[in-house]
């Protein structure tokens, strides 16, 4: 039968010229044809088969301030940019089952605590360290960890990562990477090796994709703060206090900046000029002796006060100073028999103890400062609304002063902006966007919100924020301090709110006005019929402040008031909890 334009796919022509081919073939290269093509075939959508796999790769990240997040996503963009398929997700949104199905995995996660992983990192950790684990002999991956070496545990759960996947199976695409606290290059790094390797191992070559469009950097971030003019400054405590908490107002005004309730504010502060003068006088040293930083040259003095770490003692800065002393009993304290002793020293004493206790030092003032870690941004939640305050950014900051090793030790950044911030000077600044820690979207949707101290700050922005919104949903606030009388941080603007029904309920918790030490779980645990009632209706909760000790206390509470109140095992209680943090019901700001 002939060939027709009406019955194949053949325009007219094709079909002209197969009718003229068929009739002369015989029937072995009929068959011949008729096998060749299909293989072909076959062989076409095979070969786009492998490509498609090769080219998968899955990006797991674990954040709890939201770095990780940025960089997961953002090596997500470069990587659709080169023409992969790309699926970026939270640890705690990836379904477990899906990884025996994942062929290339990146993992980008940070650590905090005491080498504890992130919260949305936490199940998916448990998961790959327990029983149930899958064997991963057919996964590639690659691990980027970020942390700060001012902490014992440095990078500790990208390691944990790293080494569990190996167990599991798992073949290297590319060593793990750790990261300080400056991680940008260190991770540009990691991406290039990950590239590379994923060109070579690769069975396509991979070409960038032109409609991808690259993000305009912002004009102020943490490498080009903004410097923001203090507005307002002042002591939040009550006299007879024994402590101090400044309420700091700052323009932003001509800066472009913006943020939301639950963002944080870096802030770039100095060292104290005493420290400063007593390591040049130890040393005895001139203070005008020029050096440089990072190409920058200065005196010594101003090099130490605004841009060198040294109240912070780590593990790499006192190896960085083993060569510059014949000191046994030093030496003796960095080898590895002595790593307790050496962990034990380090906690609260910095750069001038050292300098004390094990001179003499042969280190010039270039050779000191280049040991030296830069002076980090320290970060502080937001506590005003853009809404309710257009052009200003407010944050409330706890002055840290205390005794150890025959010594007062001081904040660096607390005690800059309580002692020697005026206003009307600049305070260099930028945001650091959180997306961990934000307002639920549906303004109907009831919050608790537990802040006891400095950890009630980024509520002051949500009820602001819900007050310029005209938001409906319930609020509930859990606070804590020493003393009613002297540490009752904003209590008018609470009061004020209670009033106008922006807040609908709240409790408090003076710990030192009884007897008995009362604190905001106690408080918890008095409503705790209440408090599960709003959790089935559907209420967030957001906990903020101190991890060690409050944050810790107030997950117990809550698994504990889960339990009771809804009839469960703990176990069950704790698979709630954890049901209500995958569902971003439960957020944590804490430090």
């Amino acid at each position: 039968m002939p060939f027709q334009v009406t019955n194949s796919p053949f325009n007219e022509k094709q079909v002209e010229l197969l009718n003229q081919l068929w009739p002369t073939l015989t029937s072995a290269q009929k068959l011949w044809l008729s096998g060749y093509l299909a293989a072909t075939e076959l062989g076409s959508v095979a070969v786009q088969q492998e490509v498609r796999a090769s080219k998968e790769v899955t990006i797991l990240y674990g954040s709890q301030t939201g770095n990780a997040q940025k960089l997961a996503e953002k090596t997500g963009e470069v990587l659709k940019s080169r023409g992969f398929h790309v699926n970026v997700s939270s640890m705690i949104d990836f379904k477990t089952n899906d990884l025996k199905k994942i062929e290339t995995l990146l993992i980008v996660v940070s650590t905090y605590g005491e080498g504890e992983p992130p919260d949305n990192a936490l199940p998916f950790y448990e998961f790959l360290h327990s029983k149930r684990a899958p064997k991963l002999d057919h996964l590639r991956f690659s691990v980027l960890a970020l942390g700060d070496t001012s902490y014992e545990h440095f990078c500790k759960t990208g390691r944990d990562f790293d080494k569990r996947l190996e167990e599991l199976g798992g073949k290297r695409l590319y060593e793990r990477v750790d990261c300080d606290v400056d991680y940008e290059e260190t991770a540009t790094t990691w991406l290039d090796g990950v590239l590379n390797e994923l060109d070579k191992q690769g069975k396509v070559s991979v070409v960038a994709t032109p409609s991808v469009q690259v993000k305009p950097a912002a004009l102020y971030s943490r490498k080009h703060p903004f410097q923001a003019e203090v507005l307002e400054n002042m002591n939040l405590n009550g006299r007879g206090s024994n402590k101090e908490t400044r309420h700091i107002e700052l323009s932003l005004e001509g800066s472009g900046l913006v943020f939301e309730p639950g963002d944080a504010l870096g802030v770039f502060p100095k060292n104290d000029p005493e420290l400063v003068d007593l390591i040049i006088q130890e040393m005895k040293w001139n203070p005008d002796t020029p050096v440089s930083v990072e190409g920058k040259e200065g005196s010594l003095r101003e090099v130490l006060l605004s841009y060198l770490e040294i109240t912070v003692l780590s593990e790499q800065l006192l190896q960085a100073f083993a060569s510059f002393s014949r000191n046994q009993v030093f030496h003796a304290l960095l080898s590895a028999e002595q790593e307790a002793k050496r962990k034990e020293y380090m906690k609260g004493r910095d750069v001038l103890d050292v300098l004390r206790e094990f001179g003499p030092w042969e280190m010039t003032p270039e050779q000191f400062v280049s040991s030296l870690r830069k002076l980090q941004p320290r970060f502080y939640s937001i506590a005003s609304s853009l809404l309710a305050y257009p052009d200003e950014v407010h944050i409330t900051v706890g002055a840290v002063r205390y005794e150890a090793h025959g010594r007062l030790r001081k904040g660096v950044c607390s005690t800059f902006c309580a002692e020697r911030l005026r206003i009307g000077d600049k305070l260099p600044v930028f945001v650091h966007h959180n997306p961990n820690f934000k307002l639920p979207k549906d303004a109907h949707t009831p919050i608790i919100m537990i802040g006891p101290g400095t950890g009630v700050a980024p509520f002051r922005s949500f009820l602001q924020e819900r007050e310029a919104t005209g938001a409906k949903g319930k609020s509930w606030l859990f606070f804590g301090d020493q003393h009613f009388v002297t540490d009752f941080l904003y209590q008018t603007e609470w009061q004020a709110w209670l009033k106008n029904g922006v807040l609908t309920k709240m409790d408090v918790a003076f710990s030192r006005d009884t007897d008995e030490k009362v604190y905001v779980q106690h408080r918890m645990l008095e409503q705790s019929k209440e408090l599960f009632r709003w959790l089935e209706e559907g209420a967030v909760v957001y906990v903020c402040g101190d991890k060690q000790r409050m944050a810790r206390d107030v997950h117990e509470t809550l698994i504990h008031i889960v339990a009771k109140e809804g009839k469960m095992t703990n176990e069950q209680a704790e698979a709630y909890v954890t049901e209500m943090q995958k569902k971003k019901r439960y957020q944590r700001d804490v430090y």
